[in-house]
């Protein structure tokens, strides 16, 4: 596997950029492909209330969250003894404090997410499938959104381990890129697997915990946000 973008997808619209990561392995879900026109009334809100010392895509984490809501990424993810072989995790994906817009598009490349459906949605006038995108119409300021799918995005390594891909995350508007909230949980088979770290490392802004065949992150940050979990068969030596 590459280290592209795989199983995530571009939510694109006007001068506005969000990435609905999906996952990404090492070429995780990604694709600029998809442009609609359309405005972003809560950037341009943020654009307006500060033009000094905005993100220009250098990754920045927040130790104190925003003192506003902003976009929540919740990715659930699920890695069973199948993984191992194909690659392929079960993912939902959530999107909360989306931003207002009338119509958006969200873009997955072919070949890295497969079986996609709508969930749930609030605050969205319509949302379907169409091929390898999501169509969005009516996006109101707060609105929600989950979705279902696999996503190939978990790879075998030459020494042995695994790793699962993430990102880039971000939330962009123009040329600046503004704070967003991205979470994780990520139920692994530990009969099978140990989680052996992560890239980034911990650090004030982003937290990683491993308990119960489980590893939750929580980031929040402004600038484009990659993320790699490392797993090691249980057999393997530390």
């Amino acid at each position: 596997m590459g280290r592209g973008d795989r199983g995530q997808g571009w939510l694109r619209t006007a001068g506005v950029s969000f990435l609905l990561a999906a996952l990404a392995a090492p070429a995780a879900v990604g694709s600029e492909s998809a442009a609609v026109d359309s405005e972003c009334a809560a950037c341009d809100d943020e654009l307006e209330a500060s033009t000094v010392g905005v993100n220009e895509g250098k990754l920045s984490f927040l130790a104190e969250p925003p003192p506003k809501a902003v976009h929540h990424h919740h990715n659930d993810i699920v890695i069973g003894p199948e993984s191992l072989r194909e690659g392929w995790v079960r993912l939902e994906q959530c999107h909360e404090h989306l931003d207002a817009v009338p119509r958006a598009e969200v873009v997955y490349p072919p070949g890295r997410i497969r079986g996609v459906s709508v969930a749930s949605s609030r605050g969205i006038d319509r949302a379907w499938v169409e091929g390898p995108s999501l169509q969005l119409e009516g996006v109101q300021r707060g609105a929600e959104l989950c979705v279902k799918a696999e996503s190939r995005a978990f790879s075998a390594e030459q020494d042995g381990a695994y790793t699962l891909h993430n990102g880039p995350y971000m939330r962009r508007f123009l040329d600046g890129y503004y704070p967003m909230r991205v979470t994780m949980t990520v139920r692994y088979p530990c009969d099978r697997l140990r989680f052996a770290g992560s890239k980034p490392e911990p650090q004030p802004g982003f937290t990683v915990r491993d308990r119960d065949c489980r590893v939750d992150v929580e980031a929040w940050f402004e600038g484009r946000l990659q993320t790699e979990l490392r797993f090691l068969p249980t057999t393997a030596s530390p």
